[in-house]
Formats: structure tokens, C-alpha cells, sequence
């Protein structure tokens, strides 16, 4: 991320010395027990997809904490994985509103301009949300704030409640939200099984004269 252009956006948004901050808690963390993603990986949403790139953001909560899924955009595990129920739904829910899509790496998807962004960019191995709270939110918050700056209209697409609750940080009424229950089998028949986030998101790029969203790539 170092040469990025979110490099520079974030240090500014920050305070002074916090990714620093950040190297220590990862230096910490990584030396004490088994964290996902791979540390090369933390920062992957956004250096596969860099700030002017951004068309779209869907926000999760923290990585998969199982073994070999997390690839570090949210969502996404590598094709030889299976679809964990979350990534099942997202692709069940893909079909019935544009086309069936059988690969389960979402790579394509950051390389066209979806920013798979975590809340938090790193969980210890087996326990979901183990660092929430602990040093990503000012940093995941601030990405949300400089994509809400940005003059071209974006897409946020928030799936559940944690991810409804930054909402909050999108100020300009020029983007468009999709909000949506969590595709978790827990609420996916809550209302976003129907909510056909793919087709509305491609409909307002094109309507703002810009290029749609491969979603079956």
C-alpha cells in the first residue's frame, strides 16, 4: 500500500504515528499466534483496488477465521476453497438477479473497481471478531469517509447490521447505498435474498456514465 494513493489520503485522515501504531499491533500479533490473512495480505483490498479505481465498496466485518480462506477482500476465498455459507449466499442471491457465477475467488471483482473492504483487516485463527475494537475501525472508517469525499458516485453496499451502522460516515447524497440484511444463514431470508444489490448497482453506474460491473467475471 506504500505507493498507493491511499497511502497518502490515510495519513493524512490520521492521526500522527498511527501507522506506526499499526505495524506494532502486527508485529504483536503475528508473533504471538496464527492471524489471518496472511500477513502480505492485510492490506490487499486496497492495493488491488486504489482510491480513483473505486466504483463500488461492500463492506464486511472481519476476515474468515478458518484455515486457508482468507485472502484479505472480504468475502473472497481462493478457488479451491469451498464458498463458506456467507460467500454461498452472495452467489446464490448473484444468480437469481444476473447469472450463475461458480468460482468463489472475487479477485475479478476488486480488479473492475469493488473495493471488498474488512471492517477489521485481521482475526486470530478460530475466533470471529477476536479484533474488533483493538486498532482497525479509525483506519476502515477513514476509507469509508474518503470514498464518501469522492466527486464520482459510488456504490456502498452494506449487508447487516454492523455493516448498516456506517451508514453514518456516508454524507453526500450523490452515492448510492444498498443496504441489506447479512447474507449469513442466520439472515439471508430477512430480506437479502430479493434485494438484487448486483443488477441495482450496475444500473446506477450506467446511469452515471459509467462502465457496469462484471459480476459473472
Amino acid at each position: 500500500m506504500e505507493h498507493s494513493k491511499w497511502h497518502d489520503l490515510l495519513k493524512n485522515q490520521l492521526p500522527e504515528g498511527y501507522f506506526s501504531q499499526i505495524n506494532h499491533f502486527l508485529n504483536a500479533a503475528y508473533g504471538q499466534e496464527t492471524i489471518y490473512p496472511k500477513r502480505e495480505n492485510v492490506f490487499k483490498a486496497l492495493a488491488r483496488t486504489d482510491y480513483d479505481q473505486v466504483k463500488v465498496l461492500i463492506l464486511g466485518q472481519d476476515p474468515y477465521h478458518g484455515p486457508g480462506q482468507a485472502q484479505g477482500l472480504s468475502f473472497s476465498v481462493p478457488n479451491d476453497m469451498p464458498a463458506p455459507p456467507s460467500l454461498q449466499n452472495i452467489l446464490r442471491e448473484l444468480a437469481d438477479d444476473i447469472g450463475p457465477r461458480t468460482h468463489h475467488d472475487l479477485t475479478p471483482w476488486a480488479d473492475q473497481g469493488v473495493l471488498l473492504l474488512n471492517a477489521c483487516l485481521t482475526v486470530p485463527a478460530g475466533q470471529a471478531n477476536g479484533h474488533a475494537g483493538l486498532i482497525w475501525e479509525p483506519f476502515t472508517d477513514a476509507v469509508i469517509s474518503l470514498l464518501d469525499q469522492r466527486e464520482e458516485p459510488l456504490v456502498f453496499i452494506l449487508w447487516g447490521a454492523y455493516a448498516r451502522k456506517k451508514k453514518m460516515l456516508i454524507k453526500h447524497q450523490r452515492h448510492l447505498i444498498l443496504e441489506a440484511p447479512h447474507p449469513s444463514p442466520l439472515s439471508s431470508y430477512r430480506g437479502f435474498f430479493g434485494s438484487k444489490p448486483f443488477s441495482k448497482t450496475n444500473q446506477f453506474l450506467e446511469e452515471h456514465h459509467q462502465q457496469p460491473i462484471n459480476w459473472l467475471q
